[in-house]
């Protein structure tokens, strides 16, 4: 099953969806125009459909998708797609089976990511555990789905891992929090050698003195996968600022070293993408970009998956030059 699982996901590379920049537009980042691209009735029981994580597997996508239904119960949701675009969401949640451990227990499930490491995709997402920590499960095929143990004791959210082991262990990037909704936040990265046990904690980026860039100065938390690049690790994030009206989240990048990814090269003092059209501004949560997946393609052109007010989910695109380019051009110490 291993084996197979990696040579399809090397051979059979879905293109990705695409649209070309519009017209006189200089945004380094720019909207899919028919956006959202999942609605939040797309399935009989949801209320919202947003928060969601999207991979290629076999010839086409798989994707983890946050579905809140009509209880507003929060659970995660596998879907399929050929083109990234149109997509088939499974009616029941994810069920969950014994992986490196039997204790399956969950309060709710949201804010997945998905990575694919050696041989097998991982699955990550905020886990109700007598609060929020990290949940981890594997998959082989997105059919069956190991659970392992939980990454960490409450508070803590937005758990992504990088698509590689970094000196032999597994990587993750967090966000420690609290049981509410959190009005501070920072981006800390741990390291397991199995999957099972988390440690060496390190510190990677704090939020942004007001002053310097506001967009980003209550909290920040890691947005999909890490994307290696020559320049270093490229981390898209979300930033808050908390403002009159409540939060505003909006997407911005920085660049980690690839040795040791607590070290930041470089970090965007000006956000790639805010909130502005109807969709972002108005929903279940107004004023919220939410960044939970990226995918690339050989050319350099990136995709990005983004929950769009909590309600449904949109998709946004970029090229990896620009956006390194763009970083650099508004690099804030951190």
């Amino acid at each position: 099953m291993e084996s197979q699982v990696l040579k399809q996901n090397i051979l059979n590379k879905a293109e990705i969806p695409w649209q070309d920049r519009p017209a006189g537009s200089q945004d380094v980042m720019w909207r899919y125009s028919k956006n959202p691209i999942i609605g939040r009735y797309s399935i009989p029981s949801s209320n919202s459909i947003f928060n969601s994580a999207v991979i290629r597997y076999g010839d086409g996508y798989a994707g983890v998708f946050r579905c809140d239904d009509k209880s507003v119960r929060m659970n995660i949701h596998v879907g399929f797609s050929k083109n990234g675009i149109d997509w088939e969401i499974e009616h029941s949640p994810i069920k969950m089976i014994a992986g490196n451990t039997e204790y399956l227990h969950s309060d709710y499930k949201y804010d997945p990511r998905v990575s694919f490491i050696e041989d097998r995709y991982w699955v990550t997402w905020c886990n109700g555990h007598h609060g929020p920590t990290i949940g981890i499960a594997y998959t082989f095929d997105f059919k069956e789905f190991f659970m392992c143990e939980n990454a960490f004791l409450p508070f803590n959210r937005n758990g992504v891992l990088f698509p590689k082991k970094i000196d032999g262990k597994y990587a993750m990037l967090s966000r420690p929090s609290d049981n509410g909704h959190t009005a501070f936040g920072d981006i800390y990265i741990s390291y397991s050698p199995d999957m099972k046990y988390w440690g060496e904690h390190r510190l990677v980026m704090q939020v942004s003195p007001f002053e310097q860039s506001a967009w980003q100065c209550t909290k920040i938390g890691a947005g999909g996968v890490p994307i290696w690049t020559e320049e270093g690790w490229l981390v898209i994030y979300h930033g808050v600022i908390q403002t009159c009206n409540g939060f505003r989240y909006s997407a911005g990048a920085a660049i980690l070293d690839h040795a040791d990814p607590s070290k930041v090269k470089y970090r965007s003092g000006q956000y790639l993408l805010a909130p502005s059209e109807i969709y972002e501004l108005t929903g279940d949560v107004p004023n919220v970009i939410f960044p939970c997946a990226s995918v690339e393609d050989d050319d350099g052109k990136l995709v990005m998956y983004y929950g769009a007010a909590d309600t449904s989910v949109c998709i946004a695109f970029a090229y990896i030059a620009e956006i390194i380019e763009f970083i650099k051009a508004h690099n804030i110490q951190t």
